[in-house]
Protein backbone atom coordinates (compact mmCIF):
# COMPACT_ATOMS: atom_id res chain seq x y z
CA UNK A 1 0.00 0.00 0.00
CA UNK A 2 1.43 3.40 -1.04
CA UNK A 3 1.76 5.86 1.86
CA UNK A 4 -0.31 9.04 1.73
CA UNK A 5 2.85 11.16 1.53
CA UNK A 6 3.87 9.26 -1.60
CA UNK A 7 0.47 9.80 -3.15
CA UNK A 8 0.57 13.49 -2.30
CA UNK A 9 4.07 13.85 -3.76
CA UNK A 10 3.00 12.12 -6.97
CA UNK A 11 -0.09 14.33 -7.17
CA UNK A 12 2.02 17.46 -6.75
CA UNK A 13 4.41 16.34 -9.49
CA UNK A 14 1.53 15.64 -11.87
CA UNK A 15 -0.04 19.00 -11.08
CA UNK A 16 3.27 20.78 -11.73
CA UNK A 17 3.71 18.90 -15.01
CA UNK A 18 0.20 19.86 -16.10
CA UNK A 19 0.83 23.52 -15.24
CA UNK A 20 4.06 23.51 -17.26
CA UNK A 21 2.28 21.94 -20.21
CA UNK A 22 -0.54 24.49 -19.89
CA UNK A 23 1.94 27.37 -19.91
CA UNK A 24 3.73 25.87 -22.90
CA UNK A 25 0.45 25.57 -24.81
CA UNK A 26 -0.92 28.99 -23.85
CA UNK A 27 2.24 31.06 -24.24
CA UNK A 28 1.97 31.52 -28.05
CA UNK A 29 -1.70 32.49 -27.72
CA UNK A 30 -0.96 34.94 -24.91
CA UNK A 31 1.84 36.48 -26.96
CA UNK A 32 -0.51 36.77 -29.94
CA UNK A 33 -3.23 38.47 -27.87
CA UNK A 34 -0.82 40.96 -26.31
CA UNK A 35 0.99 41.67 -29.58
CA UNK A 36 -2.29 42.37 -31.40
CA UNK A 37 -2.88 45.29 -29.01
CA UNK A 38 0.40 47.01 -29.93
CA UNK A 39 1.31 49.48 -32.60
CA UNK A 40 3.99 48.67 -35.13
CA UNK A 41 6.65 50.52 -33.16
CA UNK A 42 5.66 48.87 -29.86
CA UNK A 43 5.96 45.41 -31.39
CA UNK A 44 9.72 45.84 -31.65
CA UNK A 45 10.37 48.15 -28.70
CA UNK A 46 8.53 46.39 -25.85
CA UNK A 47 8.87 43.01 -24.18
CA UNK A 48 6.92 40.18 -25.79
CA UNK A 49 4.26 39.86 -23.06
CA UNK A 50 4.39 43.54 -22.11
CA UNK A 51 1.70 45.88 -23.39
CA UNK A 52 2.66 48.82 -25.56
CA UNK A 53 2.32 52.52 -24.91
CA UNK A 54 -1.00 52.69 -26.78
CA UNK A 55 -3.85 50.16 -26.93
CA UNK A 56 -4.21 49.64 -30.67
CA UNK A 57 -6.24 46.44 -30.89
CA UNK A 58 -9.36 47.95 -32.46
CA UNK A 59 -7.42 50.09 -34.91
CA UNK A 60 -5.36 47.03 -35.88
CA UNK A 61 -8.53 44.99 -36.44
CA UNK A 62 -10.09 47.75 -38.55
CA UNK A 63 -6.93 48.10 -40.61
CA UNK A 64 -6.65 44.34 -41.10
CA UNK A 65 -10.25 43.94 -42.25
CA UNK A 66 -10.22 46.92 -44.62
CA UNK A 67 -6.74 46.61 -46.15
CA UNK A 68 -6.74 46.10 -49.94
CA UNK A 69 -10.53 46.37 -50.17
CA UNK A 70 -11.18 43.69 -47.55
CA UNK A 71 -8.68 41.13 -48.81
CA UNK A 72 -8.50 39.47 -45.40
CA UNK A 73 -12.28 38.98 -45.26
CA UNK A 74 -12.17 37.23 -48.63
CA UNK A 75 -9.43 34.93 -47.37
CA UNK A 76 -11.42 34.27 -44.21
CA UNK A 77 -14.53 33.38 -46.24
CA UNK A 78 -12.44 31.05 -48.42
CA UNK A 79 -11.03 29.34 -45.35
CA UNK A 80 -14.48 28.87 -43.83
CA UNK A 81 -15.74 27.28 -47.06
CA UNK A 82 -12.69 25.03 -47.40
CA UNK A 83 -12.75 23.93 -43.76
CA UNK A 84 -16.53 23.43 -43.44
CA UNK A 85 -16.90 21.55 -46.72
CA UNK A 86 -13.85 19.37 -46.12
CA UNK A 87 -14.80 18.62 -42.51
CA UNK A 88 -18.38 17.64 -43.34
CA UNK A 89 -17.38 15.55 -46.36
CA UNK A 90 -14.46 13.83 -44.63
CA UNK A 91 -16.56 13.04 -41.55
CA UNK A 92 -19.35 11.54 -43.68
CA UNK A 93 -16.96 9.39 -45.72
CA UNK A 94 -15.04 8.30 -42.62
CA UNK A 95 -18.28 7.40 -40.82
CA UNK A 96 -19.63 5.33 -43.72
CA UNK A 97 -16.31 3.55 -44.26
CA UNK A 98 -15.50 3.04 -40.58
CA UNK A 99 -18.96 1.65 -39.84
CA UNK A 100 -18.84 -0.65 -42.86
CA UNK A 101 -15.43 -2.09 -41.96
CA UNK A 102 -16.42 -2.45 -38.30
CA UNK A 103 -19.79 -4.15 -38.72
CA UNK A 104 -19.65 -6.07 -41.99
CA UNK A 105 -17.50 -9.01 -43.04
CA UNK A 106 -16.49 -9.16 -46.70
CA UNK A 107 -13.69 -10.62 -48.78
CA UNK A 108 -10.48 -8.63 -48.71
CA UNK A 109 -11.47 -6.56 -45.69
CA UNK A 110 -8.20 -7.22 -43.89
CA UNK A 111 -6.06 -6.23 -46.87
CA UNK A 112 -8.06 -3.08 -47.54
CA UNK A 113 -7.99 -2.14 -43.87
CA UNK A 114 -4.22 -2.58 -43.66
CA UNK A 115 -3.77 -0.55 -46.85
CA UNK A 116 -5.86 2.36 -45.62
CA UNK A 117 -4.25 2.34 -42.19
CA UNK A 118 -0.81 2.20 -43.82
CA UNK A 119 -1.49 5.51 -45.54
CA UNK A 120 -1.60 7.16 -42.13
CA UNK A 121 2.17 6.68 -41.95
CA UNK A 122 2.70 8.62 -45.20
CA UNK A 123 3.40 12.34 -44.56
CA UNK A 124 0.88 14.66 -46.16
CA UNK A 125 3.66 16.77 -47.65
CA UNK A 126 4.97 13.73 -49.51
CA UNK A 127 1.65 13.46 -51.35
CA UNK A 128 1.35 17.15 -52.19
CA UNK A 129 3.45 17.10 -55.37
CA UNK A 130 1.81 13.96 -56.86
CA UNK A 131 -1.56 15.46 -55.99
CA UNK A 132 -0.61 18.64 -57.82
CA UNK A 133 0.28 16.74 -61.01
CA UNK A 134 -2.95 14.73 -60.77
CA UNK A 135 -5.09 17.83 -60.37
CA UNK A 136 -3.13 19.60 -63.09
CA UNK A 137 -4.08 16.84 -65.54
CA UNK A 138 -7.71 17.21 -64.45
CA UNK A 139 -7.62 20.99 -64.90
CA UNK A 140 -8.46 21.69 -61.26
CA UNK A 141 -5.31 23.56 -60.23
CA UNK A 142 -5.96 27.13 -59.02
CA UNK A 143 -9.57 26.34 -58.16
CA UNK A 144 -11.21 25.78 -54.76
CA UNK A 145 -11.61 22.10 -55.60
CA UNK A 146 -7.84 21.70 -55.50
CA UNK A 147 -8.00 22.35 -51.75
CA UNK A 148 -11.34 20.72 -50.93
CA UNK A 149 -11.10 17.37 -52.73
CA UNK A 150 -7.79 16.18 -51.18
CA UNK A 151 -9.13 17.08 -47.75
CA UNK A 152 -12.19 14.86 -48.14
CA UNK A 153 -10.12 11.71 -47.65
CA UNK A 154 -8.96 11.30 -44.06
CA UNK A 155 -7.24 7.99 -43.25
CA UNK A 156 -6.97 9.02 -39.60
CA UNK A 157 -10.68 9.88 -39.53
CA UNK A 158 -11.46 6.47 -41.00
CA UNK A 159 -9.28 4.76 -38.39
CA UNK A 160 -10.94 6.69 -35.57
CA UNK A 161 -14.47 5.86 -36.79
CA UNK A 162 -13.55 2.22 -37.35
CA UNK A 163 -12.30 1.88 -33.77
CA UNK A 164 -15.23 3.89 -32.38
CA UNK A 165 -17.94 2.03 -34.33
CA UNK A 166 -16.74 -1.38 -33.13
CA UNK A 167 -17.63 -0.54 -29.52
CA UNK A 168 -20.22 2.23 -29.83
CA UNK A 169 -22.72 0.25 -31.90
CA UNK A 170 -24.03 -2.86 -30.17
CA UNK A 171 -24.36 -5.86 -32.48
CA UNK A 172 -27.43 -7.08 -30.60
CA UNK A 173 -29.22 -3.83 -31.47
CA UNK A 174 -28.42 -4.35 -35.13
CA UNK A 175 -29.66 -7.94 -35.00
CA UNK A 176 -32.89 -6.82 -33.33
CA UNK A 177 -33.46 -4.23 -36.05
CA UNK A 178 -32.88 -6.83 -38.77
CA UNK A 179 -35.36 -9.20 -37.11
CA UNK A 180 -37.90 -6.36 -37.19
CA UNK A 181 -37.38 -6.15 -40.95
CA UNK A 182 -35.32 -2.96 -41.16
CA UNK A 183 -32.97 -2.59 -44.11
CA UNK A 184 -29.29 -1.87 -43.72
CA UNK A 185 -29.60 1.81 -44.70
CA UNK A 186 -32.49 2.26 -42.30
CA UNK A 187 -30.49 0.58 -39.54
CA UNK A 188 -27.54 2.89 -40.17
CA UNK A 189 -29.47 6.17 -40.25
CA UNK A 190 -32.12 5.36 -37.61
CA UNK A 191 -30.17 3.20 -35.18
CA UNK A 192 -26.40 3.37 -35.59
CA UNK A 193 -25.90 7.00 -36.49
CA UNK A 194 -26.97 8.28 -33.09
CA UNK A 195 -24.28 6.21 -31.42
CA UNK A 196 -21.67 7.49 -33.88
CA UNK A 197 -22.34 11.20 -33.29
CA UNK A 198 -19.44 11.75 -30.83
CA UNK A 199 -16.97 10.11 -33.21
CA UNK A 200 -18.45 12.04 -36.14
CA UNK A 201 -18.03 15.32 -34.26
CA UNK A 202 -14.43 14.43 -33.42
CA UNK A 203 -13.57 13.77 -37.07
CA UNK A 204 -15.30 17.02 -38.04
CA UNK A 205 -13.20 18.98 -35.56
CA UNK A 206 -9.89 17.30 -36.45
CA UNK A 207 -10.46 17.73 -40.19
CA UNK A 208 -11.62 21.30 -39.75
CA UNK A 209 -8.50 22.22 -37.77
CA UNK A 210 -6.24 20.43 -40.26
CA UNK A 211 -7.84 22.15 -43.26
CA UNK A 212 -7.97 25.52 -41.51
CA UNK A 213 -4.26 25.37 -40.72
CA UNK A 214 -3.24 23.75 -44.00
CA UNK A 215 -0.54 25.78 -45.71
CA UNK A 216 1.56 23.66 -48.04
CA UNK A 217 -1.27 22.20 -50.16
CA UNK A 218 -3.00 25.52 -51.00
CA UNK A 219 0.42 27.11 -51.46
CA UNK A 220 1.30 24.83 -54.37
CA UNK A 221 -2.27 24.51 -55.70
CA UNK A 222 -3.34 28.16 -55.76
CA UNK A 223 -1.78 31.14 -57.49
CA UNK A 224 -4.77 33.50 -57.66
CA UNK A 225 -4.98 35.55 -54.41
CA UNK A 226 -8.79 35.55 -54.52
CA UNK A 227 -8.72 31.80 -53.72
CA UNK A 228 -6.14 32.02 -50.94
CA UNK A 229 -6.99 30.72 -47.45
CA UNK A 230 -5.84 32.69 -44.41
CA UNK A 231 -2.59 30.75 -44.03
CA UNK A 232 -1.33 31.52 -47.52
CA UNK A 233 -2.73 35.05 -47.45
CA UNK A 234 -0.97 35.97 -44.22
CA UNK A 235 2.24 34.44 -45.55
CA UNK A 236 1.89 36.64 -48.64
CA UNK A 237 1.51 39.68 -46.38
CA UNK A 238 4.50 38.61 -44.29
CA UNK A 239 6.64 38.31 -47.41
CA UNK A 240 5.98 42.00 -48.08
CA UNK A 241 7.27 43.10 -44.68
CA UNK A 242 10.85 44.04 -43.93
CA UNK A 243 11.39 40.72 -42.14
CA UNK A 244 10.15 38.81 -45.18
CA UNK A 245 12.41 40.59 -47.61
CA UNK A 246 9.87 43.24 -48.62
CA UNK A 247 9.60 46.92 -47.79
CA UNK A 248 6.11 47.33 -46.30
CA UNK A 249 6.84 47.01 -42.60
CA UNK A 250 3.37 48.34 -41.68
CA UNK A 251 1.91 44.95 -42.60
CA UNK A 252 3.52 43.24 -39.61
CA UNK A 253 0.80 44.47 -37.23
CA UNK A 254 -1.88 43.21 -39.61
CA UNK A 255 -0.18 39.81 -39.87
CA UNK A 256 -0.22 39.48 -36.07
CA UNK A 257 -3.81 40.72 -35.76
CA UNK A 258 -4.96 38.54 -38.64
CA UNK A 259 -3.38 35.50 -36.98
CA UNK A 260 -5.31 36.24 -33.78
CA UNK A 261 -8.60 36.68 -35.63
CA UNK A 262 -8.06 33.38 -37.45
CA UNK A 263 -7.99 31.49 -34.14
CA UNK A 264 -11.42 32.71 -32.99
CA UNK A 265 -13.55 30.58 -35.40
CA UNK A 266 -11.70 27.43 -34.31
CA UNK A 267 -12.40 28.22 -30.65
CA UNK A 268 -16.08 28.74 -31.45
CA UNK A 269 -16.19 25.45 -33.38
CA UNK A 270 -14.57 23.58 -30.50
CA UNK A 271 -17.03 25.05 -27.96
CA UNK A 272 -19.96 24.09 -30.19
CA UNK A 273 -18.78 20.55 -30.97
CA UNK A 274 -17.53 19.56 -27.51
CA UNK A 275 -21.10 19.15 -26.24
CA UNK A 276 -21.43 16.14 -28.53
CA UNK A 277 -18.52 14.39 -26.82
CA UNK A 278 -20.71 12.68 -24.28
CA UNK A 279 -21.26 9.07 -23.41
CA UNK A 280 -24.60 7.38 -23.34
CA UNK A 281 -25.86 8.48 -26.73
CA UNK A 282 -26.43 4.85 -27.66
CA UNK A 283 -29.49 4.89 -25.43
CA UNK A 284 -31.33 6.67 -28.22
CA UNK A 285 -30.74 3.78 -30.56
CA UNK A 286 -32.39 1.19 -28.30
CA UNK A 287 -35.84 0.20 -29.42
CA UNK A 288 -38.49 1.01 -26.82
Amino acid sequence: MIPMTGQRRRSNLLTAAMLLFLLYALFPLLWLIVSATKTENDLFSTFGLGFGHRFALFSNIRQTLTYAHGEYLRWLANTVVYAATSAAGAACLATFAGYGFAKYAFRGRGVLLATVLGTIMVPVTALAIPTYFLFSKAGLVDTPWAVILPSLVSPFGFFLMWVYARDAVNDSILDAARIDGAGELAIFFRVSLRSLVPGFATVVLFTMVATWNNYFLPLIMLSNPKYFPITVGLAAWESQTAGGGGSNSALISMVVTGSLLSVIPLIIAFIFLQRYWQSGLSAGAVKE
